[in-house]
């Protein structure tokens, strides 16, 4: 059985027939899916995050962060887990995989909170394979402490 393409022009017209393709703001709206335009990609931002980015950690949990000028989403963020302490790809992707379900989940804390634009690096540090339930948890006292820094920051 072959499957059908449709393009989202003609599911537009299917489901809104009085809205054109253009009438739709495409600025970026907060939701909880983790797209393409919010992945951390470049080189250039990823090795400044190390040189110049700031560390908050909550064990096994690193996030580098630095005030970025970027002016398509809020934050780019990337994930990354060490080969020394993972030497198979599998365990690592399927920590990678949790990192960023476990962001997508959070980022409500963040994006609420904050008028800047970043740049987030997540370090998995720890050296036994996480459960998604001991990541999340992780993931909200880090947030939740990179909120608290920037708030005090904006208030001094």
């Amino acid at each position: 059985m072959a499957s059908r393409v449709v393009s989202s022009c003609k599911v537009l017209d299917i489901y809104a027939p009085n809205l054109g393709a253009n009438s739709f703001n495409t600025s970026f709206i907060m939701d909880e899916s983790f797209g393409k335009k919010e992945k951390l990609k470049s080189k250039t931002l990823i090795t400044q995050l190390f040189e110049e980015g700031k560390g908050i950690s909550v064990y096994p949990l690193k996030l580098i962060y630095l005030s970025v000028e970027n002016k398509e989403v809020p934050i780019k963020t990337g994930v990354t887990v060490a080969k020394r302490n993972f030497k198979s790809a599998v365990d690592r992707n399927k920590i990678k995989r949790l990192l960023r379900e476990s962001y997508r989940l959070n980022k409500a804390l963040v994006f609420n909170n904050t008028d800047a634009n970043f740049a987030f690096l997540f370090l998995y540090l720890g050296k036994d394979m996480p459960t998604f339930e001991q990541l999340d948890h992780k993931m909200k006292l880090v947030l939740n402490k990179f909120k608290l820094q920037i708030n005090e920051k904006n208030t001094k």
